[in-house]
């Protein structure tokens, strides 16, 4: 029979987590109420093109503890087009498609290698992981960009969007947190995480689910509870799946936590914080666009 130990929480770290969650959801609250402001679309933009940095600068930085080149420019520009793309593109206008954004980072990333990579020995693995940086945070954080300017017949639809891609995500993470801590005893995933165990990794699908039925019943009526279920366990996988992802790549650069000198209190780096969300966020547009049929 596997060994337990006592479970233990940071109750200090979880001070600091919880005043810095609530500082950001105050902000964040306030901009999804205005979400139907002209305003609304270009501050979440802002936002996520902040996000896009962040994450950017992490895994490059990371990168660089390993000894590749990484650009971090170069992964910003694309990054950055891909978000333009999100944002330009309405029902059948697509003055930015993105295969014009693919064709470009193409020349961005490897013809700059060419002049401004100081490291050409490192070429494939830097190129590379350019790309990975520039398509993950660039495609992640722009399907949130574009679940926020859905349109429908409520108001805000949207920032309903939104709102539920956080809580039935967050719901997951809490609950698999504090699961995993009390009752965790079969590792998930020994290699990757080892604090991960099949124990907090249902927990977390119960609180996806939890999340997904709140969503129903106050800001998505519009929802069926089949709807709650399938998204609830469909996001609560991909999340899952991104937060193990993201163990990998701070595993492979020997880090605890994805912030390189510049961190969240109590919450680690920008990808410690988004890994889930990016691999959320497009099976939550995925499912409103082909099963609910927005645009």
């Amino acid at each position: 029979m596997p060994d337990r130990t006592t479970p233990t929480v940071d109750r200090k770290n979880m001070t600091t987590r919880i005043v810095t969650g609530l500082v950001f959801a105050v902000f964040f609250l306030t901009l999804l109420w205005h979400g139907d402001r002209p305003w609304a679309a270009w501050t979440y933009l802002a936002l996520m093109a902040v996000g896009a940095l962040g994450g950017v600068r992490e895994l490059s930085l990371m990168a660089r503890v390993r000894g590749f080149q990484p650009s971090l420019a170069a992964g910003l520009i694309v990054a950055w087009a891909c978000l333009a793309h999100f944002f330009l593109a309405t029902g059948d206008a697509d003055p930015l498609p993105l295969w014009a954004v693919l064709a470009g980072g193409m020349l961005v990333i490897h013809v700059g290698a060419l002049f401004f990579d100081p490291k050409l020995e490192e070429a494939l693995p830097s190129q590379a992981i350019t790309w990975m940086g520039a398509l993950a945070l660039g495609l992640g954080l722009g399907f949130q960009l574009k679940l926020f300017l859905l349109q429908g017949d409520l108001p805000k639809t949207g920032s309903r969007f939104v709102l539920a891609l956080f809580i039935i995500t967050w719901f997951g993470d809490t609950a698999a947190y504090f699961v995993g801590s009390f009752l965790g005893k079969h590792k998930l995933a020994p290699r990757v995480s080892p604090k991960k165990s099949w124990e907090g990794a249902a927990g977390n699908l119960a609180g996806n689910l939890a999340g997904a039925f709140l969503m129903v019943a106050t800001v998505c009526p519009d929802w069926t509870w089949v709807d709650a279920v399938v998204l609830g366990l469909l996001m609560g996988a991909a999340g899952q799946l991104g937060d193990l992802v993201e163990s990998t790549w701070k595993r492979s650069a020997g880090v605890k936590d994805s912030c390189v000198g510049v961190a969240i209190p109590g919450h680690g780096g920008i990808l410690d914080r988004v890994d889930s969300l990016i691999f959320a966020a497009p099976v939550l547009y995925a499912y409103a666009h082909f099963v609910l049929g927005f645009n």
